[in-house]
């Protein structure tokens, strides 16, 4: 009854000033709510949350991948680190080679890629004893460093003050000759480490791709580490056995979910994909064009589309498309039956040294026939230190010898690995079938074979007019050897054979955009003369696009010449229709088809430059014309530039020496490109 009364009472007497409640109804519900929030909040607390884990995964990657390697070659008690600037792989393998060399020698090496660490610590490398830093460095492109190098390089240029006067230092350089700028990369960094006072311990290393890389690279190696020993005053260990660098985890219950499958990055990247796209994320391009391109003859030029639709990539006319091919299925069960192997094993090989940056030498865990199609390359002839692991697994003595010998620098082992693997395009399964005696562990034969490397193309459209589709000009490369087998090119092969649907699949291709220099005038009123014989006319479609598509804006282009060149007009004259159709609609001013073949002496590019002189010219002396030659660098690019210094020389009334620099200076102005291979 008491709460009956007290509560009739407060409702009978609401006026009476003595009886007014503590808390009036307004307050009441104020309180309740600041409790109710309180409550709320302490719940919300409470509730298991994400927040822990992602903690987890959001501190910062092990810090001690360290940008500094003082710091990591103190830890693991390296003395010796090698650099690599590497486009294609060779470079970072032939670093890979000096760092295990090391060991041989009492000391520790590590390779390591300058893209990850601070190169302002050079300066502290004298902190540690007996130290050396080896450089490995490929030029690219046009007399560029590799993408890897890039920032290296810029370092080098910008410190002038910088003072590495405790650097102990040797260059190795990688190149082709076909190239105008031979090695400069491998130059440059050997120049400019001696100017900011570092000391050479061994004379520059020249690599010659368009010779013999391998043999040029083992005939400095071969003479460098006795200078190195030398200079430290140390002695080989003479202990040449092979050191294995990774150690092999077969996993018999792997959650298959965890297993790379082609991946060159992140697992399952494949299947969700995330931008920005590049060389350890590509892009899966869906293929929606693969046609033929010529009407005749024994070649194979096909022309492809890739679609790009909502990937978020750019590109501009002149850019390059890097794609990640795979090797033949047929190769890699050829390889899997000599070996006498289960392929779909699923395997890991991991680094022995623990503190390495390199935990794989491709990503795992995986099986022995993803590595083998997607990560290793199997057809390129392999190198000599490939051979020297390898010839202890030949049960024939006389195997044993001659792969040693083919590894040694001796006159006579270079002239058989010339010959017997080289020459005769040899590749790791020709020589396991050519050499019944021999028959590794197919880890240790995955542990040694390089990478499988994207391939470049120039990119055969122009963005303005296809702004979701990237375009590709290629040849299938085709030839037989001298022991009558027929290689195929790996990228061509694979691109040929994707179909635009396959069992009702669309047909994809891993990709990303590599930015090139290769660039049309930024005034489309200058007057542009292209030369691209061949598959080299790639560029020159995108550009013949992109002027077509400026005329259409309204905006005034200058004269747009061109310069084809094939075998026969019947047979390969690829991209006809397209070419008459722009000179029909005025998109390009001058048509000139060089036919080598269609009469009985041969007719190239360079002589109906020869034939044009005067109009080409004016168009380059007087109205600022600017050049782009795509194609064949060791013969088409060299006699299309010496048919310009005969112009220079003929009607600009110079000496040869005053011709060459002319057009030396229209390169340095950026008014002559080139965009060449060998």
């Amino acid at each position: 009854m008491t709460d009956m009364d007290s509560e009739t009472t407060t409702h009978t007497e609401p006026m009476v000033e003595e009886e007014t409640p503590l808390l009036s109804n307004l307050d009441l519900f104020l309180f309740s709510l600041i409790v109710g929030l309180v409550v709320y909040w302490f719940m919300s607390r409470k509730k298991p949350e994400p927040l822990p884990e992602f903690k987890k995964l959001d501190t910062p990657a092990p810090t001690i991948r360290e940008t500094s390697f003082i710091e990591k070659m103190k830890k693991m008690g390296k003395n010796i680190i090698v650099f690599y600037g590497s486009q294609t792989g060779t470079g970072e393998e032939f670093a890979n080679r000096l760092s295990k060399d090391a060991q041989r020698y009492g000391m520790k090496g590590m390779a390591a890629d300058p893209e990850e660490y601070d190169m302002g610590e050079l300066s502290r490398l004298s902190e540690i004893e007996n130290s050396l830093a080896i450089f490995c460095m490929a030029t690219y492109g046009e007399g560029d460093p590799t993408d890897n190098a890039q920032d290296f390089y810029d370092w080098l240029q910008e410190n002038d003050d910088e003072n590495l006067s405790g650097l102990n230092y040797t260059v190795f350089g990688l190149g082709n000759k076909t190239y105008e700028h031979y090695n400069s990369m491998g130059k440059y960094v050997d120049k400019r480490l001696e100017e900011l006072g570092a000391k050479r311990i061994f004379d520059l290393g020249l690599g010659d791709d368009d010779g013999n890389l391998e043999e040029d690279f083992i005939s400095w190696r071969e003479q460098f580490w006795p200078a190195v020993c030398e200079h430290f005053g140390v002695e080989a260990l003479g202990d040449d056995s092979s050191i294995r660098q990774y150690e092999l985890k077969v996993h018999t219950d792997m959650n298959m979910n965890k297993v790379y499958t082609g991946e060159i990055g992140r697992l399952k990247s494949f299947e969700v994909q995330k931008p920005p796209f590049d060389s350890k994320n590509p892009f899966l391009a869906t293929v929606t064009v693969n046609r033929k391109l010529n009407k005749a003859g024994d070649r194979h030029f096909m022309h492809l589309e890739l679609d790009i639709t909502g990937s978020k990539i750019r590109y501009e006319s002149g850019d390059h498309v890097a794609v990640f091919p795979t090797n033949e299925s047929a190769l890699v069960n050829k390889l899997g039956q000599i070996l006498g192997v289960d392929l779909d094993v699923v395997i890991s090989l991991n680094n022995l040294d623990e503190e390495s940056n390199k935990k794989h030498p491709f990503p795992c865990p995986t099986t022995y026939r993803t590595a083998l199609t997607h990560y290793l390359d199997i057809t390129h002839p392999p190198r000599t230190n490939v051979l020297y692991e390898l010839a202890q697994y030949a049960s024939d003595p006389k195997d044993q010898e001659n792969m040693r010998k083919m590894a040694s620098s001796s006159p006579e082992g270079k002239a058989l690995y010339q010959n017997w693997v080289l020459d005769a395009n040899r590749n790791i399964l020709a020589i396991l079938e050519d050499m019944p005696s021999l028959r590794p562990p197919v880890d240790h034969l995955c542990e040694l074979l390089p990478r499988l490397q994207a391939r470049y193309y120039s990119i055969a459209s122009s963005s303005k007019v296809h702004p979701n589709s990237i375009h590709i000009c290629a040849v299938l490369v085709e030839y037989t050897t001298k022991t009558g087998r027929v290689n195929l090119g790996v990228a061509t092969n694979w691109l040929k054979n994707k179909p635009v649907t396959d069992n009702g699949h669309k047909s994809t291709v891993p990709m990303y955009i590599r930015k090139s220099q290769f660039r049309l005038p930024f005034k489309a009123t200058n007057p542009v003369i292209m030369i691209g014989p061949g598959t080299g006319i790639a560029p020159f479609m995108g550009f013949i696009q992109e002027r077509g598509w400026l005329k259409e804006q309204g905006k005034e282009v200058g004269e747009t010449v061109m310069y084809f060149g094939c075998r026969y007009k019947n047979e390969d004259y690829i991209y006809q229709e397209e070419l008459e159709e722009a000179e029909k609609n005025k998109v390009l001013t001058q048509l000139h088809v060089a036919f080598s073949r269609d009469q009985e002496h041969k007719v190239y590019v360079q002589h109906l430059i020869k034939n044009n002189k005067e109009n080409l010219w004016k168009l380059i002396h007087s109205d600022n014309a600017h050049i782009y030659v795509c194609g064949d660098a060791r013969y088409m690019a060299k006699d299309v530039q010496t048919a310009f210094h005969d112009m220079a020389e003929e009607l600009g009334g110079m000496t040869r020496t005053q011709a060459t620099d002319y057009v030396k200076k229209l390169m340095t102005k950026g008014r002559y490109s080139q965009d060449v291979w060998s």
